[in-house]
């Protein structure tokens, strides 16, 4: 499966990253990059669906995603159109992304950015931090309800916020009995990593009030931004649709016009 062959990947990479560069040096550098945004108030739904826009150019499935990757460029696109926030991938192997993406990206906008990546061990999370990440994702599929209360509680003291992912029931149950705030419902089945938005229609009406609930993956038209708008949703993050188009500015007003 594709994500065991990540997370094996992944092990290899950060015993390499850990050799290269110490917690100490990065703790040094958290301390040198300004105060992270408060992710979550800028989340929560108010008169209208929020979103985040991702910078990806590429996955294991999709392949190259967008020849044109002027990272930069794109996220003052997304800046401009409206985005909320911008999510990052930075995983190298696999989607083809950079750490330095974000520390640059996060330079040139505004707006609060998540660091994407498949993130298993606290190294990474001060990574992120000294990169300028505002908030990270947590992968519930890979982590243990331990590894996330205490992936969590080391972002929050380092600043950040966290988004934590699930795509079934027993992850949402688990990642529930955490003080996770912020939920997100991929709706990309990460063994097939085929979409479909029942997911989130599934599992949003589990979760209680005052979570603030992220649909990922999959939304590609203004029916499945309103659709998921009516089901209460708070924001939905979207990367192939944006990063497919010719016209990124086209089409968010495509997606989000009133």
């Amino acid at each position: 499966m594709i994500l065991d062959e990540i997370c094996a990947y992944k092990l290899k990479e950060v015993a390499e990253n850990k050799r290269l560069v110490s917690i100490e040096s990065l703790k040094e550098r958290c301390g040198d990059v300004p105060e992270a945004v408060k992710s979550g108030l800028v989340l929560k739904k108010d008169n209208r669906i929020k979103f985040i826009a991702e910078v990806k150019k590429a996955s294991p499935s999709a392949g190259i995603i967008r020849e044109d990757f002027n990272y930069i460029n794109i996220a003052k696109e997304y800046e401009a159109g409206g985005a909320s926030a911008i999510s990052v991938l930075t995983d190298k192997e696999f989607f083809k992304g950079e750490l330095k993406y974000l520390s640059e990206i996060k330079e040139t906008v505004r707006l609060p950015v998540l660091r994407k990546d498949f993130i298993i061990d606290p190294h990474q999370i001060y990574e992120a931090r000294a990169a300028g990440a505002d908030l990270v994702l947590l992968i519930a599929r890979i982590l243990t309800k331990e590894k996330i209360d205490e992936f969590f509680t080391l972002s929050h003291e380092l600043g950040m916020e966290c988004l934590v992912e699930v795509h079934d029931n027993d992850e949402l149950e688990k990642v529930l009995e955490t003080e996770s705030t912020i939920i997100g419902i991929n709706n990309r089945n990460l063994d097939t990593f085929e979409t479909n938005l029942e997911t989130t229609l599934q599992l949003c009406n589990r979760i209680p009030d005052g979570k603030i609930i992220v649909s990922e993956s999959g939304i590609k038209t203004r029916a499945d931004v309103l659709m998921l708008e009516e089901a209460g949703i708070d924001a939905i993050l979207i990367g192939e649709t944006l990063m497919r188009s010719r016209d990124i500015s086209q089409k968010m007003k495509e997606l989000f016009c009133n």
